[in-house]
């Protein structure tokens, strides 16, 4: 299908107001998901700031106006630095879904595709589906529904207890019956024990005709409660096929609207982008980034992508980590797959995360014995292998021991923290050391470098925590499907605009210091380096210092500490 996309308007293109000569233009474009802003970039992200802040074409609360009281909500927006064909830089804008209650606006790219286009098909799509919606709710709320939903359960119900109710007292009956016929025969002449027989028999079909009309009776009933059920029920399954049918026919023809282009002109909808990927169907709201729509109007428009960068407008949401102003990747669950195609053409900065953090690091053993081992692991070092990456504090334990038994690691702290990780040797002792951290029964202890000072002398941080599904590994601070999260803390130090303290996880959540150090809801000062929840440095300024446990074979109790580096 030929799509044709809008052409470049003088508002898109936006020339550098202030001198950018003697920076050099990077010679990869940028790798979107783990970048470090190029300085084109962030000149073009500061202009783009300063729109925002003095702009009168839109209004919208980013909650940045404490004295605004409508509700607030940032935004995430990005800046793509481009060539036209005269050789002149300059950059285009966009924003992450829609702004202002609008997808379209004037200084920034338009939109793969306008949902929100009145005459659109879209729109009207979803009129007539709102159109069914209400008939549905109008059955689903008639009083006379209501009652024969009513009526049937009862009688569902209640024929199912009689019915139940009479099959015992028939085995009753039928049990009393049995023990009368041995207890009489020795008793009774043969003529009187055949009277006998004949009563308990009348009996026995007396109380078959009783449970066979019983049961005749309430099938009666629950059909004819039924039969009215039906009367809604049948208009009701009829509308929410029609409900169903037009919406995944309405999906369908959403994601065909959405078409992608790449360097070499080649263009893939949402749905042959995400073929390939579980799960198939694109989740909501793909191709509505920043990042999409920045380079499909690049590529339509002759323009040639130089670097990019994105960040973060306003209030943060509650339960994710972002900081006014500060630039952050891609997100991964709908962009990497979009960007896959889109970047294709283009020379990309390599994946660092390809790239072993691990080489030429040494793994210094603290304590060994005959069952355990103990060793202080570097930062930027993985725990266990990698999906694209085999070396790790795992597969160097295994190459030093190659005899040992078992899973040798008895937990794990991130590849960016440093610090103590202990081991087993056998299977046995693996197994106990394990039971000890499941039940809460070994103490930890991490020093970390805030970025930021903090007022308070200590505290308890309690904030639940789930994996962010688009964009694993981080978490999300979640209170209705998240898992238990607390961690203690004490400050040590401040000094220079940072906070050293002391970090004592009740739980082992994964980045749970991470994220309660960041979160606004937890100190809301990020530990140094936080790649993830606040900004790179040389290295996260986290280290796992302390480690008490009882040894498993000895039982006596071992303290190990591995002294902080900064």
């Amino acid at each position: 299908m030929l799509r044709i996309f809008a052409p470049m308007t003088p508002d898109c293109f936006h020339p550098f107001k202030c001198s950018i000569a003697g920076i050099p233009i990077p010679e990869k474009f940028t790798f979107p998901f783990y970048y470090e802003a190029h300085a084109l970039s962030k000149i073009a992200s500061a202009e783009l700031q300063d729109y925002l802040n003095k702009q009168t074409d839109f209004s919208h609360n980013f909650g940045i106006d404490a004295t605004d009281e409508s509700h607030a909500i940032g935004k995430m927006f990005g800046v793509l630095v481009v060539q036209n064909k005269q050789g002149e830089l300059g950059y285009l804008a966009a924003f992450s879904g829609k702004l202002a209650n609008s997808n379209d606006h004037p200084f920034f790219v338009p939109p793969l595709f306008d949902m929100l286009q009145v005459d659109g098909f879209y729109r009207k799509g979803e009129e007539i589906n709102t159109s069914v919606n209400n008939r549905v709710q109008v059955i689903e709320s008639n009083p006379d529904y209501q009652l024969a939903i009513a009526q049937f359960k009862n009688d569902s119900e209640e024929s199912k207890q009689q019915i139940l109710d009479a099959k015992q007292l028939v085995k009753k009956n039928k049990s009393q019956r049995s023990l009368k016929r041995e207890e009489m025969k020795a008793l009774l002449s043969p003529e009187e024990y055949a009277t006998l027989l004949k009563e308990l028999s009348d009996e026995s079909i007396a109380d078959s005709y009783y449970l066979n009309d019983l049961i005749r009776y309430w099938k009666f009933r629950v059909f004819n409660s039924s039969l009215k059920l039906d009367f809604f029920q049948q208009e009701l399954d009829a509308l929410k096929k029609e409900r169903k049918e037009r919406s995944n026919q309405l999906q369908q023809q959403l994601f065909e609207s959405y078409a992608f282009l790449n360097a070499r002109q080649e263009e893939k909808s949402l749905l042959e982008i995400f073929e390939n990927y579980e799960p198939k169907t694109p989740p909501s709201g793909a191709g509505e980034c920043a990042a999409p729509k920045l380079l499909n109007y690049a590529y339509a428009n002759d323009l040639k992508p130089i670097a990019m960068a994105e960040f973060w407008w306003g209030k943060a949401p509650n339960s994710e980590i972002r900081k006014h102003g500060q630039f952050y990747p891609s997100c991964k669950s709908k962009c990497e797959p979009i960007l896959g195609h889109m970047l294709q053409g283009l020379e990309v900065d390599e994946n660092p995360m390809k790239a072993n953090p691990a080489l030429g690091k040494v793994l210094k053993t603290i304590y060994e014995d005959e069952w355990i081992v103990v060793v202080n692991k570097p930062a930027d070092f993985l725990s266990v292998p990698g999906k694209t990456i085999e070396d790790s504090v795992l597969t160097r334990l295994q190459e030093q021991y190659p005899n040992a038994t078992g899973p040798l690691l008895v937990h794990r702290i991130d590849m960016s923290t440093s610090g103590i990780l202990l081991a087993a040797k056998t299977k046995e002792v693996h197994q106990l050391l394990q039971e000890q951290f499941i039940n809460r029964k070994v103490s930890k202890r991490y020093v970390a470098l805030l970025d930021g000072e903090l007022s308070e002398s200590k505290g308890e941080i309690d904030l639940p925590l789930r994996v962010d599904l688009d964009n694993r590994p981080q978490q999300l601070v979640c209170y209705d499907y998240g898992k238990p999260a607390k961690t203690r803390w004490k400050t040590l130090e401040r000094k220079e605009g940072r906070t050293k303290v002391y970090f004592y996880p009740i739980t082992g959540r994964t980045h749970q210091l991470r994220v309660h150090a960041a979160h606004q809801m937890g100190l809301n000062t990020p530990i140094v380096g936080d790649d993830l929840y606040g900004s790179k440095s040389d290295r996260l300024y986290l280290h796992a210092e302390f480690l008490k446990f009882v040894h498993p074979i000895s039982r006596k109790t071992m303290i190990v500490k591995a002294k902080c580096e900064f």
